[in-house]
Protein backbone atom coordinates (compact mmCIF):
# COMPACT_ATOMS: atom_id res chain seq x y z
CA UNK A 1 0.00 0.00 0.00
CA UNK A 2 1.03 3.46 -1.01
CA UNK A 3 1.12 6.23 1.70
CA UNK A 4 -1.52 7.90 0.63
CA UNK A 5 -3.55 4.96 0.82
CA UNK A 6 -2.72 3.85 4.44
CA UNK A 7 -3.34 7.50 5.60
CA UNK A 8 -6.83 7.11 4.09
CA UNK A 9 -7.40 4.36 6.03
CA UNK A 10 -6.44 6.10 8.96
CA UNK A 11 -8.52 8.98 8.01
CA UNK A 12 -12.03 7.23 7.56
CA UNK A 13 -11.30 5.79 11.18
CA UNK A 14 -10.76 9.71 12.47
CA UNK A 15 -13.68 10.80 10.28
CA UNK A 16 -15.93 8.87 12.43
CA UNK A 17 -15.66 11.02 15.34
CA UNK A 18 -16.97 14.11 13.29
CA UNK A 19 -19.75 12.18 11.43
CA UNK A 20 -20.70 9.00 14.16
CA UNK A 21 -20.83 6.86 11.22
CA UNK A 22 -19.15 3.65 11.48
CA UNK A 23 -19.76 2.36 8.53
CA UNK A 24 -16.70 3.37 6.05
CA UNK A 25 -14.18 2.02 8.65
CA UNK A 26 -12.11 -0.84 7.58
CA UNK A 27 -11.42 -3.05 10.68
CA UNK A 28 -9.85 -6.35 10.43
CA UNK A 29 -12.06 -8.93 12.15
CA UNK A 30 -9.20 -9.55 15.28
CA UNK A 31 -8.36 -5.89 15.58
CA UNK A 32 -7.26 -4.82 18.46
CA UNK A 33 -7.34 -1.53 20.35
CA UNK A 34 -5.33 -0.06 23.67
CA UNK A 35 -5.47 2.93 25.56
CA UNK A 36 -4.11 4.33 29.15
CA UNK A 37 -7.95 4.19 30.54
CA UNK A 38 -8.92 0.89 29.62
CA UNK A 39 -8.30 -2.81 29.21
CA UNK A 40 -7.24 -3.91 25.90
CA UNK A 41 -10.21 -4.41 23.76
CA UNK A 42 -10.16 -7.12 20.98
CA UNK A 43 -12.23 -7.84 17.99
CA UNK A 44 -14.08 -5.93 15.39
CA UNK A 45 -17.43 -6.17 16.88
CA UNK A 46 -16.14 -5.10 20.45
CA UNK A 47 -14.31 -1.94 19.32
CA UNK A 48 -17.26 -0.87 17.14
CA UNK A 49 -19.24 -1.44 20.49
CA UNK A 50 -16.84 0.87 22.29
CA UNK A 51 -16.99 3.37 19.52
CA UNK A 52 -20.46 3.38 19.44
CA UNK A 53 -20.25 4.49 23.51
CA UNK A 54 -17.93 6.74 23.48
CA UNK A 55 -18.82 9.27 19.89
CA UNK A 56 -21.80 10.78 21.56
CA UNK A 57 -19.27 12.56 24.10
CA UNK A 58 -16.95 13.63 20.66
CA UNK A 59 -17.56 17.09 19.57
CA UNK A 60 -14.86 16.88 17.02
CA UNK A 61 -11.13 16.03 15.94
CA UNK A 62 -8.58 18.74 14.50
CA UNK A 63 -6.35 16.20 13.03
CA UNK A 64 -2.48 17.49 13.49
CA UNK A 65 -0.03 15.08 11.80
CA UNK A 66 0.07 11.58 10.08
CA UNK A 67 3.74 9.99 9.81
CA UNK A 68 3.73 6.52 8.07
CA UNK A 69 6.37 4.06 8.49
CA UNK A 70 6.24 0.61 7.05
CA UNK A 71 3.26 -0.57 7.67
CA UNK A 72 2.40 2.12 10.53
CA UNK A 73 0.69 5.23 10.62
CA UNK A 74 1.28 7.82 13.82
CA UNK A 75 -1.63 10.56 14.03
CA UNK A 76 -1.65 13.02 15.93
CA UNK A 77 -4.74 14.94 16.86
CA UNK A 78 -6.81 16.59 19.50
CA UNK A 79 -9.84 14.77 20.51
CA UNK A 80 -13.15 17.97 21.58
CA UNK A 81 -15.28 16.09 23.82
CA UNK A 82 -17.96 17.10 26.65
CA UNK A 83 -15.33 16.77 29.26
CA UNK A 84 -12.87 18.88 27.56
CA UNK A 85 -9.78 18.45 24.84
CA UNK A 86 -8.13 15.18 24.40
CA UNK A 87 -4.18 15.52 22.84
CA UNK A 88 -4.01 12.10 21.07
CA UNK A 89 -1.16 10.48 19.67
CA UNK A 90 -2.78 7.33 18.26
CA UNK A 91 -0.19 4.35 16.51
CA UNK A 92 -2.17 2.56 13.76
CA UNK A 93 -1.39 -0.47 12.52
CA UNK A 94 -2.34 -1.30 8.66
CA UNK A 95 -2.41 -4.60 7.28
CA UNK A 96 -3.68 -5.58 3.95
CA UNK A 97 -5.98 -2.17 4.36
CA UNK A 98 -7.62 -2.42 7.47
CA UNK A 99 -6.70 -1.51 10.73
CA UNK A 100 -5.12 -4.49 12.67
CA UNK A 101 -4.34 -2.17 15.76
CA UNK A 102 -5.11 0.53 17.25
CA UNK A 103 -2.53 1.98 20.50
CA UNK A 104 -3.71 5.32 22.13
CA UNK A 105 -1.94 7.47 24.19
CA UNK A 106 -3.28 10.85 25.36
CA UNK A 107 -3.45 13.09 28.16
CA UNK A 108 -6.70 15.27 28.84
CA UNK A 109 -4.66 18.82 29.27
CA UNK A 110 -1.63 20.75 27.69
CA UNK A 111 1.45 20.40 29.99
CA UNK A 112 2.53 23.43 31.89
CA UNK A 113 5.09 25.67 29.60
CA UNK A 114 8.82 24.61 31.29
CA UNK A 115 9.52 28.13 33.90
CA UNK A 116 12.94 29.16 33.44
Amino acid sequence: MSREQKVAVVEAYLDCFATKDLSKVSFAEDVTFEGPRMPKLTGRATILGFLTQILPVVRGIQLKQHIVEGDYVATIFDMETAHGVDHVFDRIHIVDGQIKAIHAFYYPAQPPECQT
